[in-house]
C-alpha cells in the first residue's frame, strides 16, 4: 500500500535535528533529534515529572519551550509550517538513543514538547488526562477497534464524536513485543481517488448523528457533516465508520460506500513506526489507520496518544500567506 513515487531524502541538518522526505511519500517528512539534544531536553525538565505535566497545564508549555530553544528557535515554526502546509501536513518524529519502554515517561515528554508547540492537547475523557496510554494484547474484548490486534483497524479521523476541534493527532510507539505486522496506515485526502465523488455527493454536508461506546467516557452525541471546507475552500473530513449513526438506509448506503471507497484505496501508505517515535499528522486532510498483526500468545504493543488544536493557525497565515 503505497500511494506516491518513492523518493531518496534529502537530509536537511539544521541546529539539534534534521528533517526529510520519507521514503514512503514526499508528503510524510521525518524530523530527528539528535542524541545531544535529546540528553539536554531531558536534563532541563527532569525537574518536573509527568506527573506534574498532568497536573499543572502550563508545565507542557514550558518543557515546549525548553526544547524550541535547544533547537535556536527553529522548531516550532517548521512544525505549524508541515502541519498547515496542504502538500505535507504529516512528520514521523523521534530522537536518537530514546527507543525503550524505559525511557516512556521521556517519550511523554518529548511528545508533549512537540505538541504544545503547535497548540494544545485536548482533554482525552478515555483516561481523564491530556493524552492516553494504551495496551494492545494478543486477546480484546474491547467495545471498539482500537485495541484488537488481529483485524484492520479502518481509516478514520479523530475527534469525531466530541465537540472540540481535533486539528492533529500525535500517535507513539511507546512498546512493541512479539509484534509482526500491524503497519500504521495513512492516506492524505487529495491522493484519494473517490474524494469528488463522494464531497460532491448531496449527503456529504448532511449533519449526522456520532456517539462513541462506553469505554471512551463521553456520554453526549454530537452532529455534523462528514465533509467540510477549510479556509481557501478545500475538503476536510470528520469521519469514523464506528461511530457514526446514519438514521436512515440513504445515509447507511452512502456511509457503506465510502467506507468501502476508502479501505480499497491504492494510495494507502502503509508505514511501520519504531519504538519511540510518533506519527503527528493535520487531522483534517489524513487519515489514518492500522492495518492487523500476527496473533502470538505474548503479543504487545504500548501506544500514547495526544490530540488537540493548532493554537497558532491564525498568526501562521498572517505571517506565510
Amino acid at each position: 500500500m503505497n500511494a506516491l513515487t518513492a523518493v531518496k531524502p534529502a537530509v536537511q541538518r539544521t541546529t539539534g535535528f534534521t528533517i526529510a522526505p520519507s521514503v514512503q511519500s514526499p508528503r510524510l517528512l521525518e524530523l530527528t533529534f539528535s542524541a545531544e539534544t535529546a540528553r539536554q531536553f531531558l536534563e532541563q525538565v527532569a525537574q518536573w515529572p509527568v506527573q506534574a505535566l498532568e497536573y499543572k497545564s502550563f508545565l507542557r508549555f514550558k518543557v515546549a519551550r525548553v526544547l524550541d530553544d535547544l533547537c535556536a528557535g527553529q522548531l516550532q515554526p517548521l512544525l505549524i509550517h508541515t502541519l498547515l502546509n496542504r502538500d505535507e501536513g504529516a512528520l514521523l518524529i523521534g530522537a536518537e538513543g530514546i527507543d525503550n519502554v524505559s525511557q516512556a515517561d521521556d517519550m511523554v515528554k518529548l511528545a508533549t514538547a512537540v505538541a504544545h508547540l503547535i497548540g494544545r492537547s485536548n482533554y482525552d475523557a478515555m483516561s481523564g488526562q491530556y493524552y492516553a496510554r494504551f495496551v494492545v494484547k494478543n486477546v480484546d474484548n474491547s467495545d471498539s477497534y482500537l485495541r484488537q490486534p488481529h483485524r484492520v483497524m479502518e481509516l478514520h479521523n479523530d475527534g469525531t464524536y466530541v465537540e472540540e476541534v481535533t486539528d492533529y493527532v500525535l500517535m507513539m510507539k511507546i512498546d512493541e513485543q512479539n509484534m509482526q505486522g500491524g503497519n500504521s496506515l495513512l492516506l492524505h485526502l487529495d491522493d484519494w481517488e473517490h474524494l469528488e465523488q463522494f464531497f460532491r455527493h448531496p449527503l456529504a454536508r448532511r449533519n449526522m448523528r456520532w456517539a462513541a461506546p462506553p469505554s471512551k467516557n463521553v456520554a453526549k452525541d454530537v452532529f455534523h457533516p462528514v465533509f467540510d471546507v477549510d479556509h481557501q475552500g478545500r475538503p476536510v473530513m470528520r469521519y469514523i465508520d464506528q461511530f457514526v449513526q446514519p438514521k436512515d438506509i440513504e445515509e447507511g448506503t452512502w456511509l457503506s460506500d465510502l467506507s468501502d471507497a476508502l479501505e480499497t484505496s491504492k494510495k494507502i501508505l502503509s508505514l511501520p513506526v519504531p519504538v519511540g517515535k510518533f506519527l503527528l499528522i493535520n487531522n483534517l486532510f489524513w487519515l489514518h489507520g492500522r492495518d492487523r498483526f500476527t496473533p502470538h500468545p505474548d503479543l504487545r504493543r504500548e501506544l500514547m496518544r495526544q490530540r488537540g488544536y493548532i493554537s497558532y493557525a491564525t498568526q501562521h497565515y498572517q505571517t506565510h500567506q
